[in-house]
């Protein structure tokens, strides 16, 4: 083989090895940019993906009124307690009778919470939607003799009639779980409670 076909079969050789360079360098994939809109990540086809928001739980209006700093009209949230309201409010001033309401208890749309003055004659507490109970001394849940379903504590509604420590958990969950009780009949959705049972219930009891 003389020099001229050596180096003709050099040529193709490098020929050949830059074509296949080549192909491979095209078939690597190409960078895939991601960006981010919206609090979310976006595929390259421009769709969003990631979690989405959760829907705001819904406004409800209260009025907090009484031995509080800053009396008024608040917007908060379903789910939201009398405390939360209260502090919306300035929180309770000194010498307020915090015992006269139950902190704890869920708000309802329309409701109105009274916060007495510590040894004020008939403090009131929370009342349900639209009112105030007048608790005369007595314990948290009740309301002019009555026992708010609402806000009562569990030694309350074993006080009604009929209703025992096992009745009582099933009425704590149901005003927790699907929300507060609207009107007495709807004790009949909580297991256990018939109509005789309240019948017995409905002298005693209201929300």
């Amino acid at each position: 083989m003389d020099r001229r076909e050596l180096f003709g079969l050099v040529a193709i050789a490098i020929l050949v090895v830059a074509g296949a360079a080549f192909w491979y360098a095209r078939s690597l994939p190409g960078p895939v940019s991601v960006e981010l809109a919206s609090g979310g990540a976006r595929e390259p086809n421009g769709s969003a993906f990631g979690a989405s928001p959760s829907p705001s739980p819904a406004s409800i209006l209260v009025y907090v009124t009484g031995w509080v700093r800053k009396p008024g009209v608040y917007q908060l949230r379903q789910g939201d307690r009398v405390i939360d309201a209260i502090r919306l409010a300035g929180g309770a001033k000194h010498g307020a009778d915090l015992a006269s309401v139950n902190l704890a208890a869920f708000l309802t749309d329309a409701q109105q919470i009274t916060v007495a003055k510590r040894g004020a004659v008939g403090a009131v507490g929370s009342g349900g939607s639209g009112g105030s109970g007048s608790l005369g001394g007595a314990g948290p849940g009740a309301t002019g003799g009555l026992i708010n379903i609402n806000t009562a504590t569990l030694e309350e509604l074993e006080s009604l009639p009929g209703i025992g420590p096992a009745l009582g958990h099933r009425i704590l969950d149901y005003r927790t779980e699907p929300g507060p009780v609207r009107t007495v009949d709807d004790l009949t959705n909580v297991s256990g409670i018939g109509d005789k049972r309240l019948a017995d219930l409905r002298s005693k009891a209201t929300v």
